[in-house]
């Protein structure tokens, strides 16, 4: 069977008809960035730092597991922080207020932190969390927008976030208020990391498989390749007798060495193509020891991986790979760029 054409009325609500298509200029955007700024600068000016102060240090004295709970957008936020802080080696969770009352709360501990999140500070989900928790012996702090909000008076501490009004039009959607709870959240993680002493190795630790942990847990020996698979050549060799070697290996070059393995020079499948085309046939009776470039850069194998690819990009001109050497200039394996990249660096 054959379908209806659609009706004249379905025409003109169709979100993608010209009737209805709708813009933005240019200057309308920038006002709304310049006034979230304006917001955002009300929040630092009137925020409260003995308040800041006393919240960071509850957290960093805490010996307990520090949970964050919240409703809608601030429940995301109050997520977000959780992590944030998990991923810095701190104990934390994200509890969430609904769960909570149908048996999450047993979690919860004595020498536990609870933090509330909640813009108005009457959240009725909150509210019925906190004489529970309360039971459970946890400390309880709230971080709200609202003076003299219904949560503030029933916690333990409160914290307030100067919140000038929210970008929408109509002062409503929430979008003004999770910035700074997000701001606030994340520059205390920042204090608490300074304060522990975190070190880069013990945060990569907590990021192994992702681009952070890797540069900073890499190194070139863990990248390079070695033995068998390096493109070797002596520097009398002869520049056409070496060309399987040169492009079998994948690494676009031949790394020239003595007896003892020690590095003479480079010789790159670039290098091959300018010295044929500067001396054509004679390239024939022409030695890689001729034609390298004996002043390369090099790299260390206990060098972070990652200080190998800068090493690589940096002037006058990038390159795509480095031997690898010794203390005694020993050839001990090569890092390419490819390598790095396919390591996820």
């Amino acid at each position: 069977m054959g379908s209806l054409p659609p009706s004249s009325s379905d025409l003109h609500l169709h979100p993608h008809s010209s009737s209805s298509k709708s813009s933005i200029d240019e200057t309308t955007l920038l006002n709304l960035f310049k006034s979230q700024q304006s917001h955002l600068n009300f929040f630092f000016q009137h925020l409260d730092l003995s308040q800041t102060l006393a919240f960071t240090t509850t957290l960093l004295h805490s010996s307990g597991t520090i949970f964050f709970s919240g409703v809608g957008k601030s429940g995301f936020v109050a997520n977000k922080i959780s992590q944030t802080l998990v991923s810095l080696g701190i104990r934390s969770s994200f509890l969430s207020p609904l769960d909570a009352l149908h048996g999450d709360i047993g979690i919860l501990a004595a020498d536990d932190v609870l933090v509330l999140f909640s813009k108005s500070g009457n959240t009725e989900e909150l509210l019925r969390l906190v004489p529970c928790a309360k039971a459970k012996g946890a400390f309880l702090i709230s971080v709200t927008s609202v003076a003299g909000n219904a949560l503030a008076s029933v916690c333990d501490m409160n914290v307030h976030l100067p919140l000038e009004r929210e970008l929408c039009p109509f002062d409503l959607a929430p979008v003004t208020s999770t910035a700074i709870q997000m701001v606030f959240g994340d520059t205390v993680a920042i204090a608490l990391m300074g304060a522990r002493n975190l070190t880069k190795e013990q945060y990569a630790a907590n990021h192994p498989a992702g681009r952070i942990g890797k540069s900073l847990i890499f190194k070139v020996r863990d990248v390079m390749k070695k033995e068998e698979e390096l493109p070797v050549c002596k520097e009398g060799d002869m520049i056409m007798e070496q060309l399987v070697e040169l492009t079998s290996k994948g690494c676009g070059c031949l790394l020239v060495i003595d007896d003892d393995r020690h590095l003479i020079g480079t010789f790159t499948d670039g290098d091959l193509r300018r010295t044929l085309k500067a001396s054509g046939e004679a390239i024939f009776k022409l030695t890689v020891g001729e034609m390298c470039n004996r002043n390369p850069r090099t790299i260390g194998p206990d060098a972070m991986a990652v200080d190998a690819m800068q090493k690589m990009e940096a002037p006058p001109s990038p390159v795509q790979f480095l031997p690898v050497t010794n203390e005694q200039n020993v050839v001990i394996g090569i890092v390419t760029l490819h390598g790095l990249v396919s390591a996820g660096l």
